[in-house]
């Protein structure tokens, strides 16, 4: 698999300048912010508070906001966007929620518009080293599953690449930090086996300058709104 960024993928794909884009799942703004900065006018829909103000807070790249909202209620209108984007956030969604968040996909784009859908295969190093507190390879596959069936809400199927993107992590209380912020159960888990971990941390990071390195393998989905 050819190692490319997420970032450099999405630009491939995507045409950015004055679309429209709603970022599902948008974390701490991050991405709306880098498509801002391309010219786009985005929407970020969080459900977490913390990650949500960690987007307010941070310094504008332009006309973006935030909105807490989920993948499967949009709070956009019907036919409002040119661009709705899955970045690592499909498997999130509730399993069985991962039909109505397509069908809500759907309702908000403008006929033509794209699903663009960025998803980790369970499988790597990284998901190794996360595999023993977090391990989503069911979600994962269901999230998957679901796109299979893209077609039934709306969706022509444009392209599929599969790459490799490369996940910094500074040291392992990064790491801890990054895998334990948002879930009470994974702090737990993590905390009974931080030896161990600390010790994949070691084994399956690749030294780089800022700390160690981890491939993730990617799917990049693309589809079209009839």
């Amino acid at each position: 698999m050819e190692k490319r960024t997420n970032r450099e993928v999405l630009e491939q794909f995507l045409e950015l300048q004055d679309r429209t884009i709603i970022d599902v799942g948008c974390g701490d703004g991050s991405l709306a912010r880098l498509l801002t900065r391309k010219g786009a006018h985005v929407t970020g829909i969080e459900t977490s508070p913390k990650q949500l103000a960690k987007a307010r807070a941070a310094e504008r790249a332009g006309d973006e906001r935030y909105i807490q909202g989920y993948a499967e209620e949009l709070p956009a209108e019907s036919r409002s966007a040119d661009i709705v984007i899955f970045l690592n956030s499909l498997h999130h969604v509730n399993v069985d929620d991962l039909a109505q968040a397509l069908k809500e996909a759907a309702r908000v784009l403008k006929r033509g518009g794209l699903l663009y859908v960025s998803e980790p295969l369970a499988e790597g190093p990284y998901f190794e080293l996360m595999r023993p507190v977090h391990d989503e390879t069911v979600v994962r596959r269901r999230a998957y599953e679901t796109l299979r069936q893209a077609h039934l809400y709306g969706f022509l199927p444009e392209h599929e690449l599969v790459h490799v993107n490369a996940v910094p992590i500074k040291d392992f209380s990064a790491f801890e930090q990054r895998i334990t912020l948002a879930n009470p159960d994974i702090r737990v888990r993590f905390d009974e086996q931080v030896e161990e971990l600390r010790h994949a941390f070691e084994q399956l990071g690749e030294k780089g300058e800022g700390g160690r390195v981890f491939d993730q393998p990617m799917r990049v989905n693309v589809y079209r709104k009839r």
